[in-house]
């Protein structure tokens, strides 16, 4: 520790603990990263098996469009530069049924006029929907500085760049996806409406999610996202930072009003000026401080999951060969229903990653399916003792293989596997909250959530992590550690522009 300046520690290393960490670094204050697990990252990971590499993160990474101000956080915190690579994606996602298939491009007219091809009877629908997301375009991911700091001039600028955007919001912030897509007669349209978020969404976020990729705002840094991780873990070395792995944190101290460290779980203490963390909000007011000041909005959460579901998945990797194409990167097939967790599902998808060299070993790749699970799922999954978890975890893999076989028949007999993983993973890696890599989804019937990141009855505690503000995901995570490091300045009476 460096003499004459105050210490923050930062609980957890995955992208929110490295941001603020890296932003506390850069406004001058020793910091210390205390890590659970053995490599940075968090949720933004990936693992080996068999010689091949599995990403289990990025599917796509808003703020890669230069200018915005999230690309000026992911520059600042190393996660990108002005030379990174990213893959050459032209789609968002492929979805087939009953022979046909329908790609979401990111070229809006390319798409627009092949789904008119599609479904002319859909023609005036296909282009509002078009229209629409041009205008989700406009819905930028706001990173110079916590809202609660936003003066008039601020919320000026955002109205005019975001003009159109309230139009969305007007119509489809009020309904779920799968509401949306009965305003389509084509069977493929409604699949392609429903496929790639929950049905429980709120339409809006599919319109946003969409424009991010045609907008060139959602690109895949090539080396997928524990290289991603790494390279921010790098940077946040070379400004001096101290980052502790095989470290977990068992409780905050809490002397009075203030947090004095933290106690890992080895018993041992560490001091703090101040402390941030970015671990799962679950976690942190049922083990390392009491409930007592979990904020009510929060609680109403966790205690309505009708109303705020967590999403988690069901999934499995496989390599085949890499001149296996499906109709994108993405595709959603039609499958024979079965059941995972406690549902029922008749559509799934497979991803390839062959445009990743990090993906390929040989003249192989890596291919990989996802079905989503809920909270629901999550308590059957929990439910089962160890020998039982591994049964079903088979059975489930052999009843994926056969349904991509059968979607793809090249690929019979040319699967193998490497590696399936369940919202129990997640839990034990991550301590997540029902095994999910994203906050509560956004539905239509609910405020969507968004915590101030400070809590009454403790002045020095800060909160940051995609629990912090649903949906989640990356964006959150980072955006809210450099706003924890801001709220900390701003409470010293010190500038935030860092």
């Amino acid at each position: 520790m460096t003499a004459g300046k105050e210490k923050v520690v930062v609980i957890g290393g995955g992208v929110a603990g490295l941001t603020a960490g890296t932003y506390a670094l850069l406004a001058g204050f020793d910091v210390e990263i205390y890590e659970k697990n053995a490599i940075p990252g968090g949720e933004c990971v990936g693992w080996n098996r068999k010689g091949f590499h599995i990403d289990n993160c990025i599917h796509w990474l808003t703020g890669t469009k230069k200018g915005t101000e999230l690309y000026e956080v992911w520059k600042k915190v190393g996660a990108l530069s002005d030379d990174t690579e990213y893959a050459p994606i032209d789609a968002f996602f492929s979805s087939t049924y009953n022979g046909q298939s329908a790609t979401l491009w990111n070229d809006l007219k390319r798409t627009e006029k092949e789904l008119i091809e599609i479904s002319p009877e859909d023609e005036e629908e296909i282009r509002k929907f078009i229209e629409y997301t041009e205008y989700s375009k406009q819905c930028l991911i706001p990173a110079a500085k916590p809202m609660e700091m936003w003066g008039i001039k601020d919320y000026m600028k955002m109205g005019a760049s975001m003009k159109d955007f309230p139009k969305v919001m007007k119509e489809f912030g009020k309904i779920s996806i799968t509401e949306y897509s009965k305003r389509f007669k084509s069977p493929l349209l409604r699949k392609m409406i429903s496929d790639y978020l929950p049905g429980d969404y709120a339409a809006y976020s599919f319109f946003v999610s969409y424009a991010t990729m045609a907008d060139g705002n959602g690109g895949v840094p090539m080396g997928a996202s524990l290289q991603m991780s790494l390279r921010m873990e790098k940077r946040f070395k070379e400004l001096g930072g101290t980052i502790c792995y095989n470290k977990g944190v068992n409780k905050i101290v809490i002397d009075k009003k203030k947090a004095t460290g933290v106690e890992l779980e080895d018993g041992s203490f560490v001091s703090a000026d101040h402390v941030i963390s970015t671990v799962d909000t679950h976690v942190l007011f049922n083990r390392m401080i009491s409930s007592k000041y979990m904020p009510k909005e929060l609680k109403k959460a966790y205690d309505e999951p009708k109303n705020y579901p967590a999403i988690s998945g069901f999934q499995v990797a496989y390599a085949v060969d890499k001149d296996f194409k499906a109709e994108g990167e993405t595709t959603f097939i039609e499958i024979e229903p079965f059941k995972v967790g406690s549902r029922t599902f008749n559509r799934m998808y497979v991803k390839t990653y062959g445009y990743d060299p990090v993906s390929v070993n040989g003249d192989r790749q890596v291919i990989q399916t996802c079905i989503s699970q809920f909270d629901d799922d999550y308590e059957v999954w929990k439910s089962l003792d160890k020998d039982e978890y591994k049964k079903v975890k088979d059975a489930l893999v052999a009843e994926v293989t056969r349904r991509v076989e059968e979607a793809f028949p090249a690929l019979k007999g040319n699967m193998e596997y490497l590696d399936a993983w369940t919202p129990l993973t997640y839990e034990r890696y991550c301590n997540a909250y029902h095994g999910s890599y994203m906050s509560f989804i956004t539905t239509p019937v609910v405020k969507q959530l968004r915590l101030k990141g400070q809590l009454k009855g403790i002045d020095n505690l800060y909160l940051a992590g995609q629990w912090t503000s649903a949906p989640g995901g990356l964006p959150v995570a980072a955006t809210s550690g450099k706003f924890a490091v801001q709220r900390l300045l701003k409470n010293q009476h010190r500038d935030i522009n860092i």
